[in-house]
């Protein structure tokens, strides 16, 4: 059996796999604040920006390589 090949080159920066754990961390201090302002009527919900930022995640976006080996494109 052959290996997969990525169709674009297009990786993350940095050495972080995944962004789960932050992007559930986020959710969840989302939902609590949401909880707590719910019981109050008074205040406007907050939104997920508000919360938190994916400027502090360990992964850095993503970008197009074109410096790959047919190798180092295999996942």
């Amino acid at each position: 059996m052959s290996n997969s090949k990525r169709k674009l080159p297009i990786l993350p920066n940095c050495l972080s796999v995944s962004e789960k754990a932050e992007k559930q961390l986020a959710n969840r201090k989302l939902r609590r604040l949401v909880k707590e302002r719910l019981s109050d009527s008074k205040y406007e919900l907050p939104d997920l920006k508000e919360v938190s930022s994916n400027w502090n995640w360990p992964k850095d976006g993503k970008s197009y390589r074109s410096d790959f080996t047919n190798k180092q494109l295999t996942k």
